[in-house]
């Protein structure tokens, strides 16, 4: 199984030294966050792009996603008002652009959120919309694929029966990265899954929590049980990355949490 880690744990290095130290630790890849100050778009140039792109090479790691900064802040592509709906897309526009230089295999998109009085039906055709642009734009040079959130980060797409909704308003045109944390969190199956939709449909994010809010804690650190997800895992034809996503309490001192991941996922996905 391939092992990822979003670099997103190293928030307060350069992304140039997360990648090192994620290599350094054995990862097969590293997820690119989006966001400042590591891959934000407006931040970076041709020259700096191609130097990450090279040194990910070097250190002899390959990219098992992009994920631009979405969920709360800056983006919403479901929202009533047309100019933040607008601008969002053009970000994440940018972001899908960073992410083929740098030879991402997908960039993951966020459903956004209606906001009061906006009305569920109204935010869903926005989200629809968003998504049907962008598509299009990325054409056949990277894979668009949405996260489902939970309760607490969006009200339209939040488990499996949702993104199946999301498959068929865009003619299944994309695909669906599952988070363990988030699938806890609102009480579904994280192993079914795997029998619901395509294997090339799918990336797996995975964290821990205690059943009450996202907390993004190292995986086997909560409550989630993950055993029954990984042996269906081995059993499926699934070939892409496990990534894990951790969060900002682990961020001032981050290479024991890489390490706590990596030898957890060796353990329990050799």
């Amino acid at each position: 199984m391939n092992h990822s880690i979003s670099t997103f744990l190293y928030y307060y290095y350069s992304l140039e030294d997360a990648i090192k130290r994620i290599a350094a630790f054995g990862y097969d890849g590293v997820e690119i966050w989006g966001g400042t100050p590591h891959a934000y778009p407006y931040d970076l140039i041709e020259k700096q792009i191609k130097i990450l792109r090279a040194l990910i090479e070097d250190v002899g790691l390959v990219i098992s996603g992009f994920i631009p900064a979405q969920f709360r802040y800056p983006t919403n592509i479901a929202i009533d008002n047309e100019i933040i709906r607008i601008r969002s897309i053009d970000y994440l526009k940018k972001s899908i652009d960073v992410a083929v230089e740098l030879g991402s295999p997908l960039v993951s998109v966020c459903p956004g959120h209606s906001r009061f009085g906006q009305g569920y039906e109204n935010a869903w055709e926005n989200m629809i919309k968003s998504i049907n642009e962008l598509l299009d734009y990325a054409g056949e040079d990277i894979k668009i694929m949405m996260e489902p959130g939970n309760r607490y980060e969006t009200d339209l797409v939040v488990t499996a029966d949702d993104a199946k909704k999301v498959l068929k308003d865009v003619d299944n045109k994309i695909g669906f990265v599952f988070d363990t944390g988030h699938m806890y969190l609102n009480r579904e199956s994280i192993s079914d899954v795997l029998y619901q939709f395509d294997k090339s449909m799918l990336h797996f994010h995975i964290d821990d929590n205690m059943g009450i809010t996202d907390d993004h804690m190292v995986p086997g650190t909560g409550k989630i049980n993950h055993d029954i997800f990984f042996e269906r895992l081995k059993e499926s034809a699934y070939t892409g990355f496990i990534t894990a996503e951790l969060g900002f309490q682990y961020c001032k001192d981050p290479d024991p949490a890489a390490f706590e991941t990596i030898s957890y996922l060796k353990r329990k996905l050799p």
